[in-house]
């Protein structure tokens, strides 16, 4: 049994009962209730749940849309019902609102099923619309709740969902994950000040988490989950009843003024690994807005929005479906109004993030401007598909005689392939690059529609842990394409390699394989060049307007390689071929690793390092030759990433964002 309220029934006076009864069969009454009357009922719907060993309903909410039905099972799945048909059949007799007596129900057990369910049979079941199997595991969901346009759900996972309706169907957008050990949670309480409350158990203990401040509000020893429970909250007081051993219990608590007030508040709990920008909003009345992406330490990725004016960084999303650290980022976005996703009113891009444990996360990002609110940018976040290696490797036939991959690789570097959803491959997969440190070189491709990411080639030439890729596109004189990567290892090599076949040969093979394959093999680089003694923290590819390659990377030994490279085609089946024109190496260019490096310009670059210096060089054939260096304050300098600004005057302005120890943007 459980009781929820239904939009066009007064709160004070009715209310809506779901029962579950045998064979997945779940009953729609409405209960009319007033002072001096005994209650009346009114049998409204039928609904089978799916098949399963638990089957019955845990929690329900009917949607502010009107007619649609969400409720969660005890197999942890969520079902969307219809609800009008049976509405239009109800609407027949006399209801609950015109206090007729068609089919009420005095308070007698004796006379309840004469009544209300002697005539179910005359209303035909109604099946769900969309059916989540198995969103929250099979410890059942929770709590359904609805706020602002948005459908969340809780379980005993240790997660909340955040799902939309699209088309009748239910679309699940995030999943968040509170405070650690959080693995019982129970309901979420949204409270009139913006903040959101996660209740749940912890251990023996019930526990109020602020989403907000991040912190526990109460932690009350109560003996665990497996009891009845309420909790109550107020301006001046904070309430918990729950029954342990068979009496019932209360706690209540006075609110407080809080006396601790927080000055700076922080972006993350650990140090930042990589940052990316999105790119800017443009709000009336407001300066423009950059929208950056970090990923950090603390194994979660923030979307904030950085104001030049007022110099404050604001937390628009928090990302947290990686179980381990995240260390690189990688932004597939629109760059034009003619591109496809790209919107006058804001940003969409695809956000690809990855780390240890071999966890890759992709998400569709939605930033649009909002006025009303604090940032005064509003991000919707929808997450597309995950892959980890050590579940595709369970998967896989006959792995019993393969070596299983190494659990604790850990993706070092992420490159979206540019170009590859065009007219010439007839595809909507896109393609992505990644550095691994059990020495691999690997491509994944994306199919957004169906939220599928694959695994279709793979590398070990360097045999040694991978840092840095990055992709690029070559076009010809004559309009040939060529798909070209570029890695760099921890023994300073660089390797190029040509991807047009394997990627080619690829979406053949989804194509007839309905989205599943084998990986490929990339085959052997085209070229490889020793540019360091050590590995390569930094690497950047710059096209020169003469359709040539400027290729820049930084080392752990504190020097810089630039060198100039010219793609050669040759015949449709012959290989590409690469030359370098010119190569300038600069030792001791810094203190301490470069791990920063971008080329603004053909005769320009930036670099940055651990001893927090960024210098200005210029580029000519004999060498580099430093124009200026700025001191920033983020140790333990992780990354960089550049952007150019036409300024209202026609001068072009060059902006940075370093992280590491905090975020500075120059």
């Amino acid at each position: 049994l459980s009781w929820t309220s239904r939009p066009g029934l007064p709160p004070a006076t009715a209310a809506t009962l779901l029962a579950s009864g045998p064979d997945g069969e779940m009953l729609w009454l409405d209960v009319a209730h007033r002072p001096g009357q005994a209650p009346r009922v009114r049998l409204m719907g039928r609904y089978l749940l799916p098949p399963c060993k638990q089957r019955w309903h845990t929690c329900a909410a009917f949607l502010p849309q009107g007619g649609l039905l969400v409720c969660g099972d005890r197999r942890g799945s969520l079902l969307l019902f219809a609800c009008s048909s049976s509405s239009r059949w109800a609407a027949g007799g006399t209801g609950i609102a015109n206090g007729g007596t068609d089919q009420i129900c005095e308070d007698s057990s004796s006379e309840v099923e004469p009544c209300c369910l002697s005539q179910k049979e005359a209303l035909p079941p109604e099946t769900p619309l969309s059916v989540l199997f198995g969103l929250h595991g099979k410890t059942g969901v929770t709590s359904v709740t609805c706020h602002r346009g948005s459908i969340y759900s809780t379980g005993r996972d240790g997660v909340y969902r955040q799902l939309r309706l699209q088309d009748q169907q239910l679309e699940v957008l995030q999943k968040h994950r509170p405070c650690k050990g959080l693995q019982w949670i129970e309901e979420l309480r949204f409270t009139p000040d913006g903040d959101l409350l996660v209740l749940g158990f912890h251990a023996d203990n019930f526990v109020v988490w602020s989403s907000r401040t991040g912190e526990n509000l109460h932690c009350i020893p109560c003996g665990g989950g497996h009891r009845s429970w309420s909790y109550c909250s107020s301006s001046s007081i904070d309430a918990f009843a729950f029954i342990k051993s068979g009496d019932v219990m209360l706690y209540c608590r006075q609110a407080e003024p809080c006396e601790q007030q927080v000055l700076l508040a922080s972006l993350h709990g650990r140090e930042i690994n990589c940052v990316r920008r999105l790119g800017a909003v443009e709000v009336p009345g407001r300066a423009t807005l950059n929208v950056l992406v970090t990923g950090s330490e603390d194994t979660t990725a923030c979307v904030l929005v950085l104001s030049e004016r007022s110099r404050a960084a604001l937390p628009l999303a928090h990302l947290s479906d990686h179980i381990s650290s995240v260390r690189t980022l990688a932004l597939a976005r629109s760059m034009g109004p003619g591109d496809e996703g790209f919107s006058d009113k804001g940003l969409s891009a695809l956000l690809f993030s990855a780390g240890g444990r071999a966890q890759i996360e992709c998400y569709r990002l939605l930033c649009a401007q909002d006025p009303a609110s604090e940032s005064a940018v509003a991000c919707q976040v929808i997450h597309v598909a995950s892959h980890r290696l050590d579940e595709y490797w369970e998967r896989k036939k006959n792995r019993h005689k393969l070596v299983k991959m190494d659990p604790e690789t850990r993706y070092m570097s992420l490159s979206v392939v540019p170009g590859t959803s065009t007219k010439q491959l007839l595809t909507s997969w896109k393609f992505l690059a990644a550095a691994c440190s059990d020495g691999s070189v690997r491509v994944f491709g994306l199919l957004e529609a169906a939220r599928k990411l694959v695994l279709v080639a793979e590398s070990f030439h360097h045999q040694r842990c991978v840092l840095k890729v990055e992709a690029f596109l070559h076009t010809g004189t004559g309009g040939e394409r060529r798909h070209l990567l570029c890695s760099a290892a921890t023994d300073g090599s660089i390797a190029f390699w040509d991807i047009t076949s394997p990627i080619t040969d690829a979406v053949d093979a989804l194509h007839r394989a309905e989205g599943e394959m084998q990986p490929l093999a990339l085959g052997a680089p085209l070229l490889t060049i020793m540019a360091h003694s050590c590995g390569v923290n930094s690497l950047h590819i710059h096209e020169t307007p003469e359709g040539q390659y400027l290729v820049a990377s930084g080392s752990d030994d504190g020097s810089i390689h630039v060198c100039l490279l010219e793609v050669v085609l040759g015949r449709p089946e012959a290989e590409t071929c690469l030359e370098v024109l010119q190569r300038v190496s600069r030792p001791c260019a810094h203190a301490a690793h470069v791990t920063g490096i971008r080329v603004l310009r053909p005769d320009l670059l930036l670099s940055a390092s651990v001893d927090q210096r960024l210098t200005l060089w210029r580029r000519h054939p004999g060498g580099l030759v430093p124009l200026s260096t700025t001191f920033f304050h983020v140790p333990d300098l992780a990354e960089l990433d550049c952007w150019e600004v036409l300024e209202a005057g026609g001068q072009l302005r060059y902006y940075c964002v370093l992280c590491g120890q905090g975020l500075e943007m120059l």
